[in-house]
This record gives structure tokens, sequence and C-alpha cells, in this order.
């Protein structure tokens, strides 16, 4: 598989993406390094390099998720996979408050807690474009 993707294939998942992470929705253009393309389900795992596998990932959730497709959820330890922003839809499973982001379901929580989207760091950095206004919320 091909772990280097033509500049159609960036722009598309680029442009599909509106700019955004599709994971923390942080917005590509306030960031100091460049966002990723992401395998949503890993090549080791059989993952395609293909679009409907592929996400707009800020380094931070691209660096956190690695090749991971899923969880356990304490304290039952069911295994629950992660949101996938080619069949979730990210309003039914997070929601902004404020600079945090809430999870409002199992995939939720587990994306949140992997992906680290509320440290210090990343709640500080929503703030901070709070504060300015630039921060886009859907």
């Amino acid at each position: 598989m091909n772990r280097y993707f033509s500049d159609e294939i960036r722009q598309l998942v680029t442009i599909r993406a509106s700019g955004l992470c599709e994971y923390c929705r942080m917005p590509d253009e306030f960031s100091f390094f460049s966002f990723h393309i992401d395998h949503i389900i890993s090549i080791k795992h059989g993952g395609k390099s293909e679009p409907d596998n592929l996400a707009y990932s800020c380094p931070y959730c691209n660096r956190n998720k690695g090749t991971d497709i899923a969880s356990i959820l304490l304290p039952g330890n069911e295994v629950i996979r992660f949101f996938n922003p080619r069949i979730d839809n990210w309003p039914a499973h997070f929601q902004f408050e404020n600079a945090r982001i809430r999870p409002l379901t199992d995939i939720g929580k587990v994306t949140l807690l992997i992906l680290g989207f509320n440290h210090t760091e990343r709640i500080e950095e929503r703030q901070i474009l709070i504060d300015s206004g630039r921060h886009i919320f859907e």
C-alpha cells in the first residue's frame, strides 16, 4: 500500500475537510506544523490509501492516534472504535463547551481520550483562537 499521496489526493482530502482537522476541528491555517493525511483504518489493519479511508488530521491528533483504530472503555473493558469522519457525524459524538470538547457517545469518549482533545495545551490553543474570534465551531 502506498503511504504517500499525490497532490490531487491531498487537495481532495483538504478541501473535503474545509481545512479543519477532522478529529478535533482545529483549523489548519493557525497551525505552525503541516496537517497530515491520516489513514482512518491504518494500512497494518488492512486499510487502503483511498479517499474513503483518508482524513485530514492535525499533527497532534495524528501523532496520538497512530495506527490505533479503537480503545478500551473502562470500567467495562469494552472495545470501542474511534470516531470515523467518513461515516460518523462530528456533532453526534462531540460538543464544544467553550475551549473544551465534550464527548456525547462512547465513540466520542475513547476518541477524545486517546487523541488528547482536552490536554491543557490544546485547551489553551483553542482559547486563544476563541478570544481572537478565529476558531471555527460546528
